[in-house]
């Protein structure tokens, strides 16, 4: 008795979808580790143009 063909794999999507994991308690949100980043480019900027006056001599 021959065994029947099992039909051919198209490559492809499998169905799945995938989805943005939640964040882990205790870890920061997406939004919040944004708004850091800007905040710390703020401050080395701050800190930049401090360090400048400070090396033309007017501390």
């Amino acid at each position: 008795m021959p065994t029947p063909s099992l039909p051919r794999r198209k490559p492809g999507a499998s169905g799945r979808q995938s989805t943005v994991p939640e964040h882990l308690p205790g870890a920061p949100s997406r939004a919040l580790r944004i708004r850091a980043a800007d905040g710390w480019e703020r401050f080395q900027q701050r800190a930049g143009d401090q360090d400048d006056r400070t090396e033309d001599g007017a501390a």
